[in-house]
């Protein structure tokens, strides 16, 4: 218990940056006034958001933006991400549709008004597994994938540029890439 309570006033010395007398002998103590002070070496991060451009850190330990001009850096390339992971999305769906290999239609017979019977037709299309479009589409998911995650993570730093750069890119990506976006109306369906 004695611990405990030693470890909550060492945990409240990393908090607000003043020193507090404690038994605890792994405790070491120096007082700071540096309000991104950490005794694991890193930086506080922001949890609200803000307009900064001083030690905002991107993605890896060693990509701080400390100055006006790196940030506008950083906005254009995280804008250019952003904009990259929209497209990427839309050409693997139409890639995807370009690859499909094996297509069957399929036609059944449907009741029809006044006692009539209508033949309603539905195309089936499959993919095999161990084809170059497969293991293709898989390796353009995995670059998908690990984008998302850093454009997540990006605008999870609450720099506001960074989060506007994420969003006006994605905006203008899908602006650029989805009006190509093939839109399928099937006018058997009657769930609308």
């Amino acid at each position: 218990m004695q611990h405990e309570h030693n470890h909550m006033a060492h945990m409240d010395h990393q908090m607000n940056g003043s020193a507090m007398t404690t038994s605890d002998p792994h405790a070491h103590h120096h007082p700071t006034s540096a309000p991104g002070h950490s005794h694991g070496g890193g930086m506080m991060m922001e949890m609200t958001f803000h307009f900064s451009y001083k030690n905002v850190p991107l993605l890896f330990s060693g990509l701080v933006i400390n100055t006006a001009g790196e940030m506008a850096g950083a906005f254009v390339a995280v804008f250019f991400l952003a904009m990259f992971y929209e497209g990427l999305k839309i050409g693997r769906e139409s890639l995807l549709r370009k690859s499909q290999v094996s297509i069957r239609y399929n036609s059944m017979p449907v009741p029809g008004p006044n006692g009539t019977v209508l033949m309603e037709t539905h195309k089936t299309v499959g993919q095999q597994m161990l084809s170059f479009p497969h293991i293709f589409q898989t390796v353009l998911h995995i670059v998908q994938v690990v984008i998302s995650y850093f454009l997540m993570l990006i605008f999870m730093t609450y720099n506001a540029y960074l989060c506007i750069a994420v969003a006006a890119g994605a905006g203008t990506g899908y602006f650029f890439f989805s009006w190509k976006k093939a839109v399928v109306v099937d006018i058997t369906e009657h769930c609308h």
